[in-house]
């Protein structure tokens, strides 16, 4: 269980992200201005290294950036794994290539002022601290681009109804402690659920506006004070809720701000 990251975490995390944001889309606009934005590439710096201000304090904005960087190449390393449809062997190239990164990383950290934590508890936090806001960035930044709203718009709405209609990950598992009830059907303890954050985002029930266009992209759903954002799970709940909750919903906040700008 990992601690959630605090208010100063998040406000440092972000102060980074905005620098690392406008560096990277001038960069961009300096270098390629005829090339259009890739938010998948453009996200990348930005969220590695704020992510990393939030996570790891105490160390050098240098060696963050390191870090930070060290992070992004395990993140590459472990996209050909999770896509395989079968689980690579140990002694495939891609598996190799997934444990030098994974190796390199862990080594670094481990080599650093103590964290509090693991040098793999680290790792894993890091990565699933840049990946997911990636991610999240790039299918915002689709949606506006796709579906842009004529009238004014919440970032913070545009943050929760991209989180509804592609949230980046769309199943959660969990095992039951205690017998439960769930749709009529009766659950045993330590059996093994999932939760999907896609299929709940479509229900009526946890979702404001007219059910029939619940499919379609529209911020200004979320008006309606009736219904909760966040009720569909796109973080998750309880104990085991993304502690990185409150600093992916402000990078992407940020993000917003900048694609309703444009």
């Amino acid at each position: 269980i990992y601690p959630p990251v605090g208010p100063d975490a998040v406000s440092r995390g972000i102060d980074v992200f905005e620098a690392e944001w406008a560096r990277a889309l001038a960069t961009h606009d300096t270098t390629t201005p005829s090339v259009p934005y890739d938010a998948m590439q453009l996200l990348r710096r930005p969220v590695a290294r704020s992510t990393t201000a939030a996570v790891l304090p105490h160390l050098s904005q240098s060696t963050r950036n390191d870090v930070g960087d060290l992070a992004l190449d395990w993140i590459d390393a472990l996209g050909p794994i999770i896509a395989a449809r079968r689980p690579p062997a140990r002694w495939r190239r891609i598996r190799r290539r997934e444990d030098v990164a994974r190796l390199a990383l862990e080594d670094r950290l481990a080599a650093l002022p103590d964290a509090g934590q693991t040098p793999q508890q680290v790792a894993t936090m890091l990565a699933a601290g840049i990946q997911v806001p990636i991610a999240a960035g790039a299918f915002l930044l689709a949606w506006l681009g796709d579906q842009q709203p004529t009238e004014d718009v919440d970032p913070v709405h545009v943050v929760w109804e991209t989180l509804r209609l592609t949230p980046p990950s769309w199943i959660a598992a969990r095992v039951t402690t205690r017998p439960a009830v769930i749709g009529g059907a009766t659950i045993p303890a330590g059996r093994v659920i999932f939760a999907s954050p896609l299929l709940l985002g479509r229900m009526p029930e946890l979702v404001p506006g007219d059910p029939a266009g619940l499919a379609s992209f529209d911020p200004a759903r979320w008006r309606d004070g009736d219904r909760r954002p966040g009720a569909w799970l796109p973080f998750g709940a309880g104990p085991h809720a993304c502690p990185g909750r409150n600093l992916g919903i402000a990078q992407l906040t940020t993000v917003a701000q900048w694609g309703l700008s444009r």
